[in-house]
């Protein structure tokens, strides 16, 4: 049976997201995110469900605390709401939000488990929304200015944080797709916004290190594997500059102070709106990279495609998880060395998991071995590539619990731990007693 294995002081870890899992929508002094406008919104939310109560993790968080301890956690990755910390986006400072998450660091901190914050994970302040949103460059300078408050104040507890999670997702979803918050559908809104969110990259780490109480910033980025459909010249140049526009888009300009080559003809800075001596805004130099995979992409050249003359090839007879994403473990292997290789930083494995068709037995217990067995060889493939030298320092499954997923409600379960939302009952699933033993033993046998 093959040996798995990792470095000592490897973090092992969950991730959660605030809108996901605390519920407390409106309590507090909380004001409205973009998320609680969108998710009351008929039609935008499959069966109309909403973030409302959620796993009620705000009224929980000790209970929850517990269950990480039980696990045996070293590091919990959650996020922040920015709402509740500033209710219209800006100053006042709400001080009965700021207190939850100081309360919930405590609660790490006492049990032995890192804290692991991420300061924005989609749930903009509807204030902001309706003052432009991300295609307002103010709001670079808002997030920065929240960005400096919570390092301010929980700096002296907390030192190592992430900026964004996958900030390709809340622009490219939000404003091209329009099946996130706010729902526009607007090509060149959306590069936009994908340049501002960059700037506010830079000027939030500036503010955070302006505090001296950082040791660690990094960004979590939605990646993937993408593959060629054939050996072709063409097609294997379609699948590089999906690379490069899905996976690099925010932290080539963080590292380096530019923007990946992704577009047919040329990356065109005024397609974006650069304005001068944003460039040097944008380079943030963060000390990690935080990498959230969970499939691969099959990609073939495309002429019809005027922008990366790429699409993708559904691939017959794959392995897939219940959310449709093809199982495919090499794929984080594959991303890791790349990332490696580029840009030799730090990396964590910040989400990787699956969702299955999960119940409660009459046992009242929850078996889930494909997730186990999805985790088993993901796992391994990190592993493989730090035998490869990567420097890869945590691995933060998704999630810690079944919660909202987000156009999708509470129809997928990604949790090691199940959420019964009627009671809010938690039983930890098989994956989560396999999760306990694989961080106890710092590897496992397969």
């Amino acid at each position: 049976m093959p040996i798995v294995s990792f470095p000592p002081n490897f973090l092992w870890g969950c991730a959660t997201a605030s809108y996901q899992i605390e519920g407390a929508w409106d309590e507090d002094g909380k004001g409205e995110s973009i998320w609680d406008r969108f998710s009351h919104t008929e039609g935008k939310i499959l069966n109309g469900d909403t973030g409302d109560v959620a796993c009620d993790h705000y009224h929980r968080y000790k209970e929850d605390v517990a269950l990480m301890k039980e696990l045996g956690l070293k590091s919990y990755r959650f996020s922040i709401s920015w709402p509740r910390i500033f209710p219209t986006g800006k100053p006042p400072l709400n001080r009965k939000g700021l207190d939850f998450y100081s309360k919930l660091v405590d609660e790490l901190l006492a049990n032995d488990i890192l804290p692991f914050p991420t300061l924005y994970h989609w749930d903009l302040p509807q204030a902001l929304q309706d003052q432009g949103g991300w295609a307002n460059r103010d709001t670079a300078q808002r997030f920065a200015e929240y960005a400096n408050t919570i390092a301010e104040r929980l700096g002296d507890r907390v030192k190592r944080w992430i900026i964004f999670n996958e900030p390709w997702v809340f622009t490219i979803l939000g404003y091209l797709a329009g099946i996130h918050p706010p729902g526009i559908r607007d090509a060149s809104m959306a590069l936009r916004t994908t340049h501002i969110a960059n700037l506010a990259q830079g000027l939030a780490a500036r503010a955070m290190r302006a505090t001296n109480k950082v040791e660690g910033l990094g960004t979590a980025f939605s990646m993937s594997g993408f593959y060629p459909a054939s050996q072709s010249e063409e097609d294997r140049a379609a699948a590089e500059r999906r690379f490069r526009f899905n996976n690099l888009w925010f932290l080539e300009p963080a590292q380096n102070g530019r923007y990946p080559d992704a577009y047919l003809g040329g990356t065109d800075p005024a397609r974006f709106g650069v304005q001068p001596g944003d460039m040097e805004t944008v380079q943030a130099g963060l000390d990690f990279i935080g990498i959230n995979l969970y499939s691969r992409s099959v990609i073939a050249y495309d002429p019809q495609d005027a922008n990366l003359g790429a699409r993708d090839v559904h691939v017959e007879d794959a392995e897939r998880c219940k959310f449709g994403w093809e199982v495919y473990p090499e794929a984080i292997h594959d991303v890791i060395m790349r990332i490696w290789h580029d840009y030799r930083r730090p990396i964590y494995i910040t989400e990787n998991g699956a969702s299955y068709e999960d119940v409660v037995d009459k046992q009242g217990q929850v078996n889930d071995p494909q997730r186990v067995s999805f985790l088993q060889r993901y796992i391994a493939q990190v592993a493989r590539a730090v035998e490869e030298g990567a420097d890869v320092r945590g691995y933060y499954l998704w999630s810690l619990m079944d919660n909202f997923e987000w156009g999708f409600g509470y129809s997928q379960r990604f949790g090691i731990v199940y959420v019964d939302y009627p009671t809010q009952r938690r039983i930890i699933k098989q994956s989560g007693h396999w999760y306990r033993n694989t961080i106890a033993k710092n590897g496992y046998q397969y």
